[in-house]
């Protein structure tokens, strides 16, 4: 069994009107990565993603980049420890 790992994102750039938050939830529940997906006031996106290392790891790497319409200039990422708090991957309003 693959270890597990949690990740908590800030995503800087073109990251909204861009549909960033509904393409990190396709990419996510592909993933199997369970957690959460949310704009910010001052532009950006927050996301906490949960699950399997190697899952986890894939989608810091895809949100470098996110969807064709977004332009990501940073992404800050903390690792944190597995928390199993979550069974599904949602956007948060």
């Amino acid at each position: 069994m693959e270890a597990k790992t949690s990740a908590h994102a800030i995503i800087h750039g073109r990251v909204q009107g861009v549909c960033y938050r509904a393409e990190t939830k396709y990419e996510a529940d592909r993933l199997k990565v369970c957690g959460w997906v949310k704009n910010k006031r001052d532009g950006t996106v927050e996301a906490y993603f949960s699950g399997d290392k190697g899952a986890v790891e894939a989608i810091i790497e895809w949100c470098k980049e996110g969807p064709p319409y977004a332009r990501v200039y940073k992404i800050d990422v903390k690792w944190e420890e597995y928390k199993d708090k979550f069974k599904s991957f949602e956007i948060v309003y």
